[in-house]
């Protein structure tokens, strides 16, 4: 069923998906693969789960925009989608929309996977277009909008970014779909810790939330719920500043996610 349009807004009550906003947002999702580019892994099968579809296959539409829109990375979904049984689509936006209307084809989704890159490029290239506020409205519909590293920083407030260059800095204009920071890659890439920490120390960015690879973060509205990962041994960190301007990091716990 499509969702009908009143108002300017969608109606998905007779087509909900996830019964509240909902966020997976992630350093995973993707496992390797013998005879694919990647397949899906357990991160992106929970957030088809969240997306409590039956009857039917999962639509699940894919975003490359912080690589280019690179056809590689689109083909490699495709075929890791397809793998799956999911419904695929994807929007591109280089070297102009691949569609008529990004914001309909957005709101007919069940999943929306967003890839990493630049997030920097992403959000600028979103707002360009407005895929940011189709972005909001998907979400506020039921939608469950999930992704990795630069598809997981761009639902929050902000994060560490290489966007600008080997050296990363805090790109502080996410969404803020959840009024958080962000880290990810937080134990495979030597800056990422101590940046994040750093970036909180000192007011660039507020307190947030960070993923080890393998790792994910669910948010309701906008209230983090739990951490999962597709990873054993694997976890996600709460890192804050008090009053005195002392960063701490809380480990959290992390709920194993099993493959299907």
């Amino acid at each position: 069923m499509r969702p009908a349009i009143k108002d300017g807004r969608v109606d998905r009550l007779h087509d909900m998906t996830a019964a509240e906003p909902t966020i997976l947002a992630t350093s995973g999702g993707l496992v390797p693969s013998r005879r694919l580019r990647w397949e899906v892994g357990p991160l992106t099968d929970y957030a088809v789960e969240l997306a409590g579809v039956s009857g039917r296959a999962p639509r699940v539409c894919f975003l490359a925009t912080a690589m280019g829109d690179n056809s590689e990375q689109v083909k490699g979904f495709y075929d890791a989608a397809l793998h799956r049984g999911f419904a695929p689509s994807h929007l591109a936006l280089f070297p102009m929309p691949n569609v008529e209307d990004p914001r309909e084809l957005l709101l007919s989704q069940d999943v929306i996977w967003v890839f990493g890159g630049s997030v920097a490029g992403l959000l600028a290239m979103w707002r360009m277009h407005g895929i940011d506020l189709a972005m909001r409205e998907a979400w506020q519909a039921g939608v469950v909008l999930t992704g990795v590293s630069a598809g997981s920083i761009c639902w929050h407030a902000g994060g560490p970014t290489d966007s600008f260059g080997p050296r990363l800095r805090a790109v502080t204009d996410g969404l803020a779909l959840v009024p958080f920071s962000n880290g990810v890659h937080y134990d495979s890439e030597e800056q990422r810790r101590p940046v994040f920490h750093a970036l909180i120390g000192d007011g660039t960015l507020g307190a947030g939330y960070a993923t080890e690879d393998g790792t994910g973060l669910l948010y309701r509205g906008s209230r983090f719920v739990e951490a999962v990962t597709e990873k054993a041994g694997k976890t996600a960190y709460y890192v804050s500043r008090s009053a005195d301007g002392t960063v701490t990091e809380q480990p959290l716990d992390t709920r194993l996610l099993r493959a299907p």
